[in-house]
């Protein structure tokens, strides 16, 4: 699974300190000191700066080190009256998987659960600055794209996707939540195809992130040179100068006729339902009446997943059709680390041991139905943590505000 390395990670910050789990001290020490080497590239050509995700063996995974730099350059192009645009894209098969913590995870066996917060602080702070950059950013999404790399990619302004791309947040699966501002950019699909996304873990190709809106522009993967080509010659940040050339190399799309996003209606119907519970059985209900491959699909991820983390994320994307992204990377940051720390359950912690120690097994979720996690029980997870020295995610002054996208409900 592409999140198999931040979970890993987050499974042994909080296991007990065993060998048969954790590296010794000496190793820990040898692999913080020689970190990789160009694991992101920046590239200068004319007006237009580029940045590239160069982990293509870890499918582009952030690092603690991508995010500090790709940080510090994204300040100085700011700051250059010169740069006119952004290009964002990765090496090899995958755009990003989401957010290597190997590093992260090695630190906090030698000290403090703080230090996973310390990286996904970073990581929110990057994803935001991003989404509110002053120069236009143009997301070339070639392949995989899941949790982290969503957080990087979907709120920038041009989302350029291919039929090689595949999206998906499964988080749940092992216990997380759908995070990196996903309460705002999937509440803000048609409809509640957004509620559908983030509970299923359900994967999109290219066509249909461009048809239900996460994408902008649909380019065949052959033609993405000549397109960057281009790109590199814009000598303006015109957003319709810069919506010109993409569309110059873009292609017309149709759906597959099994695509979920054709049974639209009947999602909506199951997925406007108040509760979890309910949108279940809305959903077993609508099994019994033919065309329900994809719905017992449905049934099965959603039983298969951690009945805490559907409803928290029923509750962040409900919320977050009248939030913006700010305020849902600064909720995203407090639920995670209630998570880190294993405030009130480990189901984060269990869903890693059985889905990635044990492949496979089914992991005991506490509580272990959706009947069982009340509504007072989810509630504390958007509150404040218990401790001394957090706070919450503190996000810089931007003038140039996300533009708010408006929910299509």
């Amino acid at each position: 699974m592409l999140l198999t390395l931040i979970l890993i990670g987050l499974y042994l910050s909080h296991s007990s300190k065993s060998s048969s789990f954790f590296p010794s001290s000496l190793m820990a020490s040898r692999f913080l000191s020689h970190p990789e080497p160009n694991q992101v590239l920046f590239e200068e050509s004319s007006c237009v700066r580029k940045v590239i995700l160069n982990r293509p063996h870890k499918l582009n995974s952030l690092t603690y080190e991508m995010i500090s730099r790709i940080l510090r350059n994204l300040e100085v192009y700011e700051k250059d009256p010169m740069v006119k645009l952004l290009i964002l894209k990765g090496q090899g098969k995958a755009f990003c998987a989401g957010g290597d913590v190997v590093g992260m995870v090695l630190s906090i066996n030698e000290g403090h659960w703080s230090f996973g917060a310390s990286f996904y602080k970073k990581q929110l702070t990057l994803d935001y600055l991003l989404a509110t950059s002053t120069k236009p950013l143009v997301s070339l999404i070639n392949g995989i794209v899941m949790g982290g790399g969503a957080g990087l990619s979907m709120n920038s302004m041009f989302r350029v996707v291919t039929e090689n791309t595949v999206f998906a947040m499964p988080e749940g699966q092992i216990g997380l939540f759908p995070d990196v501002g996903a309460s705002y950019f999937l509440s803000r699909l048609p409809g509640y195809f957004g509620e559908y996304l983030g509970l299923t873990g359900v994967r999109l190709d290219g066509k249909e992130m461009l048809a239900c809106g996460l994408a902008t522009h649909f380019v065949l993967s052959k033609d993405l040179v000549l397109l960057e080509n281009a790109l590199s010659e814009v000598a303006s940040s015109d957003p319709s100068t810069i919506s010109r050339v993409i569309s110059g190399f873009s292609s017309k799309i149709s759906l597959k006729k099994e695509s979920a996003y054709r049974r639209l209606e009947t999602i909506n119907k199951c997925f406007s339902r108040r509760t979890a519970e309910e949108i279940l059985s809305m959903l077993e209900n609508e099994a019994a009446n033919g065309d329900n491959k994809w719905i017992i699909q449905a049934i099965s991820s959603m039983k298969s997943a951690s009945p805490t983390s559907l409803k928290i994320f029923l509750k962040l994307i409900r919320e977050g059709r009248t939030k913006e992204l700010k305020d849902c990377l600064i909720q995203d940051y407090t639920i995670a680390c209630h998570m880190f720390r294993r405030t009130f359950n480990p189901d984060f912690i269990e869903g890693s041991r059985a889905k990635l120690f044990e492949k496979g097994k089914q992991p005991k979720w506490e509580p272990s139905k959706l009947e069982l996690v009340r509504d007072d029980f989810v509630n504390q997870y958007f509150e404040k943590v218990d401790d001394a020295d957090w706070e919450y995610l503190q996000l810089p002054a931007r003038s140039n505000l996300a533009k708010t996208r408006e929910s299509k409900l």
